[in-house]
């Protein structure tokens, strides 16, 4: 070996790639990763299209040409019609039914409703019309009391789109109308709300109340704490808190409530749970004219067959409570 190769140094080693670090991601992850993307995206564009469309998952009007008191299936002269025309220009009808057995010419029904009865105002759930709560009705009518059966607008004949804020403003114009175009005193007036119909009476009755004009009292009928607990129920892996439009949080308007409450619930309701019957119940003031509010729980019913499961429970409870309101405004009128 000559002496110049002995002086040369050594060859130096080649780097060896990291191949652990150039390695591309293996087929399970590039897998997972995609399966995740999809499940992502067609969430989304769930949560877009429910989102688009749930005033058509929430409002199931049944829609008429025209509607005839014969329709009830009454006694000829015991069911009125009655129109009012809401803050926005609709003109919406509904039923004027008479107390107990009474009948009347339709120019007499003023003096009916001078007589000094209760009268209800009845807003019914989201689904149907007036004509499938006339039975309703005449528990209340049983009771003594007259009752404006109400229909929403985009409901039965009436004009309009069905909406929370149009739905409150519907239950406004018919309180203007008992009150101011009627003559009805308010502390006559008993807010009545069954379902969805709780989320439209609740805040009258707020509303009302705080303008130093409570109504007699407020009657709700399975109905809830809020539209948005309700959907958080049957839609549990929706964001229903982001995406609802129509709220009808009954929740934070009840506390605002200065007349007597009762509320009855079926006990095997799946539409609207008992709880959060409760949990509106517990936020209501506990008492208001000396009258401790009540709940009761309606044993075997669920949301829509209470007339077949508990009637006589219901109609206990709601004679008890127009026979009150009776009684308080007739010592009224008296210290008047």
């Amino acid at each position: 070996m000559s002496d110049s190769d002995r002086g040369a140094s050594a060859p130096e080693p080649t780097a060896t790639p990291n191949r652990d670090a150039a390695k591309p991601p293996s087929r399970l992850r590039r897998g997972v990763r995609t399966v995740a993307l999809r499940v992502i995206f067609w969430y989304a564009v769930i949560c877009m299209v429910l989102g688009f469309f749930q005033r058509s998952l929430m409002y199931f009007p049944t829609q008429a040409g025209r509607i005839d008191t014969a329709e009830a299936g009454l006694a000829d002269g015991r069911l009125h019609e009655i129109d009012f025309t809401t803050a926005d220009g609709l003109n919406l009808r509904g039923w004027h039914l008479l107390a107990g057995d009474r009948c009347c010419a339709p120019d007499q029904c003023d003096e009916e409703l001078a007589a000094g009865r209760p009268l209800v105002l009845f807003f019914h759930g989201n689904g149907g019309d007036r004509r499938g709560r006339a039975d309703d009705a005449r528990l209340f009518a049983d009771a003594g009391a007259d009752v404006f059966l109400i229909d929403y607008r985009g409901y039965a004949e009436n004009p309009g789109q069905p909406t929370e804020t149009g739905l409150i403003a519907d239950a406004r114009a018919a309180w203007k109308y008992a009150v101011e175009t009627r003559g009805v005193a308010p502390q006559r007036i008993i807010v009545y709300g069954e379902s969805l119909g709780g989320g439209v009476a609740v805040p009258l009755a707020a509303e009302v109340s705080r303008a130093g004009t409570p109504p007699g009292g407020l009657v709700l009928r399975s109905t809830f704490s809020s539209m948005v607990d309700a959907a958080a129920v049957h839609y549990p892996w929706l964001p229903v808190r982001l995406l609802l439009l129509d709220r009808y949080r009954s929740d934070l308007a009840i506390t605002s409530v200065k007349c007597p409450v009762l509320m009855l619930h079926g006990t095997q309701d799946t539409i609207v749970p008992l709880a959060l019957g409760r949990r509106l119940f517990a936020l209501a003031p506990p008492e208001s004219a000396g009258v401790p509010k009540r709940f009761i729980e309606l044993p075997g019913a669920g949301h829509n067959d209470v007339l077949y499961r508990a009637k006589r429970q219901f109609a206990e409870a709601i004679s008890d409570f127009v026979t009150a309101l009776a009684a308080g405004a007739e010592t009224s009128q008296s210290s008047d």
